[in-house]
């Protein structure tokens, strides 16, 4: 502003060469831009990471935005203004600037996370680590961009005069806030903290099979809040996350997604039962959803009419379990009813003799 009015500059003129330097500024930084992202795409078509692409388009438009706005931001120093539009100008500026850099610095973490669920693909059998790594960069993700967005707000708040005591109050009374908030709001906030201690202590991870409130089904999404599980008939479960921490539930790849499934069958108490064990292993051996690891039949119970046989059989997670436990109880069905119909239970009745007539009644 000084150097326009050092060159006693016409005042008609004032607005046009106004509109030329901020026009040549942003021409500069969209050059500016442009370079940067020649030379990084440049260097990531030369790199052997295949996520470096997903990074680069993630931050571009935000990238493009913020090198304009500080090149505006800097040449608005030499422009000639009143001193109320130039107050103006610079909380305009104060507003855009911490608002751009937010959004280039959520851009950058959903790229982070972008990158980690390329690279760990759960398709694959054994896919514990990739699940854990998954469920880590989602929940910190989103904790992430929650601070990001309450920084920005704050330092927006900053920059505007009237309002500046607001942006003060709110960093430095964070916490105090946030008990008072806590107070109103218990169950949510409990939510929130339990989500943010689910991130370290991992009860559960994206695709793990779980049994909650006797639904089975696997995890699908999860929130700061809540956690979105998939039925197997298509239908979602929607549980808040404190339950996983204040609740007993069953986790069935804890540690592995290999399972043991089991079968029933109630025979009679006469029935040849190594002849079934025999079937049962040419039955399972066949079977192409068996992994090979185990399976046996026993007698667990005894009944009145009956007796109660278990078979055990491994599979390499639960969906292939389920379907292998059904195909292995129809094929010994199917054996029994047509080759072994003396296994069925049948129920018997002994005739007493008539102490008049000497013969059973």
């Amino acid at each position: 502003m000084r150097i326009f009015r050092s060159l006693h500059i016409p005042p008609e003129w004032v607005w046009l060469e106004s509109v030329a330097v901020v026009s040549a500024a942003v021409l500069f930084a969209l050059v500016a831009h442009w370079l940067t992202m020649r030379i990084a795409g440049h260097a990531q078509r030369r790199s052997t990471a295949k996520t470096d692409g997903l990074v680069l388009a993630r931050v571009r438009r935000p990238l493009r935005a913020v090198f304009v706005a500080v090149s505006v931001a800097f040449v608005a120093r030499i422009l000639p203004m009143d001193d109320d539009i130039e107050e103006l100008w610079k909380q305009i500026l104060g507003f855009l600037v911490p608002a751009l850099l937010g959004w280039l610095a959520v851009a950058a973490l959903r790229a982070f996370q972008d990158v980690i669920e390329i690279r760990s693909d759960i398709t694959v059998e054994d896919n514990l680590r990739a699940r854990r790594k998954r469920t880590r960069a989602a929940i910190l993700g989103r904790i992430g961009t929650f601070f990001i967005i309450f920084i920005s707000v704050c330092l927006m708040l900053l920059n505007v005069p009237g309002i500046r005591s607001i942006g003060v109050t709110l960093m430095a009374s964070a916490g105090i806030a946030g008990l008072v908030v806590g107070a109103a709001a218990q169950p949510a906030l409990k939510n929130l903290i339990a989500g943010v201690q689910m991130a370290f202590t991992e009860p559960i991870r994206l695709d793990d099979v779980l049994i909650v409130d006797g639904e089975w089904g696997r995890v699908e999404q999860i929130n700061l809040t809540f956690v979105v599980i998939k039925i197997w008939d298509e239908r979602r479960l929607v549980v808040p996350v404190s339950k996983f921490l204040e609740q007993s539930f069953q986790n069935w790849t804890r540690e592995t997604s290999q399972l043991m499934g089991s079968v029933f069958w109630y025979v009679d108490p006469s029935t040849d039962v190594p002849r079934l064990r025999e079937k049962l292993a040419e039955v399972v051996k066949a079977n192409p959803r068996w992994d090979g690891r185990f399976f046996n039949l026993q007698v667990t119970d005894m009944k009145a009419d009956a007796v109660e046989l278990r078979a055990l059989m491994t599979a390499k997670n639960a969906s292939v379990a389920f379907d292998l436990r059904c195909d292995v109880r129809e094929a010994m069905l199917a054996y029994i009813t047509a080759e072994m119909p003396e296994a069925m239970p049948r129920g018997r009745l002994l005739m007493a003799p008539d102490p008049v007539r000497g013969t059973a009644s």
